[in-house]
C-alpha cells in the first residue's frame, strides 16, 4: 500500500491522493514512475484476448497439459508453460534447452521466449510469432501457434503408440501364437497331412510286370506294355480319316464286311491280349527253370524237372482262361488285387497308428521335458545375472574372494578325501590277497598279522578322527559362507541404489515444490495483512482529520496547530516511507544477485550436460574406431 499523503489545498504531481481509493471505481494495473514509486495507471480490458485466453487454456486441457487448471498461475505460466510442454513432448531434436520456471524473471522471461520463437523455427511452423507478442500475451497471434504446437504433440503421441504397439505385437509374435494363429497352424499341419495321404493313396501303382523286351521292340508297344503295367488300358489311336473313307465304310457294311476300323480295334486287342499273357506269365505265380536254377545255383536236377512240369501247367492254365471272355475274369483278378491291397493298407494303417501313438507320447514327454528345462534355465540365468550383479560391486570383491578361497579349500579337502578313500580300498585289496594267500598256505593269519592288523586299525581310527575334524571344519565353512551369503544379500545392489536415488530425487522435488507453494501463500497473507494495516491505519487518521478539523478552524490558534500537527503525521510518514523504500531496494538488490547466481548455476549446467552429451559421442566412435582394428 502507498502512504504518501498531501495537506488539504495542495497538489503532489504523480502522486496518489489518500482519497483514491475511495474515489475511483475503474479498472486499474500497476506501474512504476521514473522515481521508482508505485502508480496506478487505467486499462481497458480487451473481450477478444479474454475468449482466445480462454481457448487457449482449453486447446492446452484437451493435449493433456493440465497444471493450465491452477487457478493461481498467471496467464504467462500457464500459456507459456504449455508450449513449453507441447515444444517437449514433440520429439524434435532442437539444440535449445528449454527451461521453463514458474514465477520467473523478466530477464528469465526475455529468455524463454526467444528461445520458443528459435525452437518454433527450426520445427518449421508455418506461422510467425514474435518474442514481444509471447511478453505482451498477445493471445490473438499465439492461439494459431499453440493449436498448431497442440496438433503436432497428438499427431506424435500416436506414431509414438503405434511404434510401442508394433514392437509389443513382435516381442508377443517371438514367444507366443493367439489362438486363430494356433487354430490356423493346427488346419494347415491337417491339410498338409490329408494332402500326403491322398498322394499316397492315388499314385501310380505298378500292378504287373512285364518281361524284358526284345530289343526291336517298336515305341508304340512298349508305351502300350507300360500303361498295362499299372493298370490302365488305352485304344487304338485313331488316325484322320481320308476323303472317301465315309462311303467307303458304309458300301463295305451293306456288303456284310468287316471295316478297316473294326479290324485295327480286333487286331488291337489280340496284341493287347498277347501282352497281359507274357504280363501274367512273367507277374503271377509262375516259377521258370530259369529263376530256380539262379537260386538255388543249378545244382538240383529234379527241382528243375518240377518246375518245367509246373510251368506247362501254369502255361495250359493261362492259355485256357485266355479263350474266356477276359473281362470276368480281369475283374475278378482286380478284386483279388484291390481286396489284397485294402487289407495291407489296414495293418499298414494299424502299424502306423501305433507309431503314431508312440511318438505322440513321446513328443508329449519331450515337450514337459524341454519345458522344464526351459523354467530350470531362466531361473539359473536371473540366479546369474544376481551373482554377476553381486561381483561386480565393488563393496563385495574382497568378500568374493575369501569366497572363492574357502570353495577351493572345500574342493581340495573333497580331492584329498577321495585320494584316501581309493588309497584305502588298494590296501585293503592287498591286504585281502595276502590274507587269501595265507589261509591257502595254511597259515594262521591273526597271529602272524596280529600287531599289523591292529597298526593299520589304529591308522584308521586315526584317519577316520581326521575325516570327521575335516567334515566339521567344512560344516563350520559352508556356515560362514551362508551368512557371508545372507550378508551380501542384504546389502543392495547397484540398481537398486539408483532406484532408491531416483525415489528420494523425486520425493525431493515434490517436497520442494510443495514447500515453494506455501511460502508464497505465507507471503501473500502477510503482504495482504500488512495491507490491511496500513489501509487501517490511514481510514483512522482520515477519521481523525474529519472529526477535527471544523474544531481546528474555529480559531487561528487552533488552526496553527492543527497544521502543525498535521505537518508532523506527513513527515512520519514520509520518514517510514523512505525506510520501507530503502528496505525494498536492499531486498531487490540481494534478489538480483540470487536470480544472477542462479542464471550462472543454470548456464554451468546446460554446459555440463552438453559436455557428457558429446563425451558419449566421442565414447561411441571410439568403440566403432576399436572395432574396426579390430577387425
Amino acid at each position: 500500500a502507498n502512504n504518501t499523503a498531501h495537506t488539504p489545498g495542495m497538489a503532489t504531481p504523480n502522486r496518489k491522493s489518500v482519497f483514491a481509493d475511495v474515489r475511483y471505481q475503474g479498472v486499474r494495473a500497476k506501474a512504476y514512475d521514473a522515481d521508482g514509486n508505485e502508480v496506478e495507471v487505467e486499462t481497458a480490458e480487451d473481450e477478444e484476448q479474454a475468449i482466445k485466453l480462454e481457448e487457449t487454456v482449453e486447446l492446452l486441457l484437451a493435449a493433456g497439459y493440465f497444471r493450465a487448471r491452477i487457478k493461481t498461475l498467471s496467464p504467462f505460466d500457464k500459456v507459456v508453460g504449455g508450449m513449453t510442454w507441447c515444444i517437449t513432448a514433440s520429439n524434435v531434436d532442437l539444440e535449445v534447452d528449454l527451461l521453463f520456471q514458474e514465477n520467473s524473471t523478466i530477464k528469465q522471461k526475455i529468455a524463454l521466449t526467444e528461445k520458443i520463437v528459435g525452437a518454433l523455427n527450426r520445427m518449421k511452423c508455418p506461422l510467425r510469432l514474435e518474442p514481444y507478442q509471447i511478453q505482451g500475451l498477445d493471445f490473438v497471434h499465439m492461439y494459431p501457434v499453440v493449436q498448431w504446437l497442440v496438433k503436432k504433440t497428438i499427431e506424435t503421441r500416436e506414431e509414438s503408440t503405434q511404434q510401442i504397439r508394433r514392437s509389443a505385437l513382435l516381442e508377443f509374435g517371438r514367444n507366443n501364437e493367439t489362438p486363430d494363429d494356433k487354430a490356423f497352424h493346427e488346419v494347415v499341419d491337417n491339410a498338409k497331412k490329408s494332402l500326403g495321404e491322398i498322394r499316397d493313396a492315388y499314385k501310380p501303382r505298378r500292378l504287373f510286370r512285364a518281361p524284358r523286351r526284345a530289343a526291336g521292340a517298336d515305341e508304340e508297344t512298349c508305351v502300350h506294355s507300360t500303361l498295362l503295367e499299372y493298370g490302365r488300358r488305352y485304344g487304338l489311336s485313331r488316325k484322320p480319316k481320308a476323303e472317301g473313307s465315309d462311303k467307303k465304310a458304309a458300301l463295305e457294311k451293306s456288303l456284310g464286311g468287316a471295316s478297316e476300323e473294326e479290324d485295327a480295334a480286333a487286331a488291337e486287342e489280340r496284341r493287347i491280349a498277347a501282352i497281359m499273357k507274357e504280363m501274367a506269365e512273367s507277374g503271377g505265380d509262375a516259377i521258370s527253370s530259369s529263376a530256380v536254377g539262379s537260386i538255388f545255383g543249378k545244382q538240383s536236377a529234379a527241382i528243375s524237372q518240377l518246375s518245367e512240369e509246373y510251368a506247362a501247367q501254369q502255361a495250359a492254365r493261362v492259355g485256357a482262361e485266355s479263350e474266356r471272355v477276359g473281362g470276368a475274369a480281369a475283374h475278378a483278378r482286380a478284386l483279388t488285387g484291390l481286396e489284397k491291397r485294402i487289407e495291407q493298407s489296414e495293418k499298414r494303417r494299424e502299424t502306423l497308428a501305433a507309431e503314431h501313438a508312440e511318438a505322440e507320447t513321446a513328443y508329449r514327454e519331450a515337450q514337459a521335458r524341454f519345458t522344464q528345462l526351459q523354467q530350470e534355465r531362466a531361473a539359473l540365468d536371473k540366479e546369474t545375472a544376481r551373482l554377476d550383479s553381486l561381483e561386480g560391486d565393488e563393496a563385495n570383491k574382497p568378500i568374493l574372494a575369501q569366497l572363492r578361497s574357502l570353495v577351493s579349500l572345500i574342493e581340495k579337502l573333497k580331492q584329498q578325501e577321495q585320494q584316501f578313500k581309493a588309497t584305502c580300498e588298494s590296501e585293503a585289496g592287498k591286504l585281502q590277497e595276502r590274507i587269501d594267500r595265507f589261509k591257502g598256505l595254511g597259515v594262521q593269519v591273526n597271529d602272524i598279522d596280529d600287531e599289523r592288523t591292529k597298526a593299520i586299525q589304529k591308522q584308521f581310527e586315526e584317519e577316520s578322527k581326521r575325516l570327521q575334524k575335516a567334515r566339521m571344519t567344512a560344516a563350520r565353512r559352508n556356515r560362514e559362507i551362508a551368512a557371508l551369503m545372507r550378508k551380501i544379500d542384504d546389502v543392495p545392489s547397484r540398481a537398486e541404489l539408483s532406484q532408491y536415488q531416483r525415489r528420494f530425487v523425486e520425493l525431493y522435488e515434490q517436497v520442494s515444490a510443495k514447500l515453494r507453494e506455501t511460502k508464497q501463500y505465507f507471503t501473500l497473507y502477510n503482504t495482504l495483512h500488512d495491507t490491511k494495516l496500513y489501509m487501517e491505519k490511514e481510514v483512522t487518521l482520515l477519521n481523525s482529520i474529519h472529526d477535527n478539523f471544523t474544531k481546528a478552524m474555529a480559531t487561528p490558534a487552533s488552526k496553527e496547530e492543527f497544521l502543525k500537527q498535521f505537518q508532523n503525521i506527513v513527515n512520519g510518514i514520509k520518514a517510514n516511507k523512505s525506510k520501507v523504500d530503502e528496505k525494498q531496494t536492499k531486498e531487490k538488490a540481494a534478489r538480483d544477485k540470487l536470480s544472477d547466481a542462479y542464471l550462472d548455476l543454470v548456464e554451468k549446467e546446460r554446459q555440463y550436460f552438453k559436455s557428457v552429451k558429446e563425451y558419449e559421442m566421442e565414447c561411441a566412435k571410439n568403440e566403432v574406431l576399436l572395432s574396426k582394428l579390430k577387425k
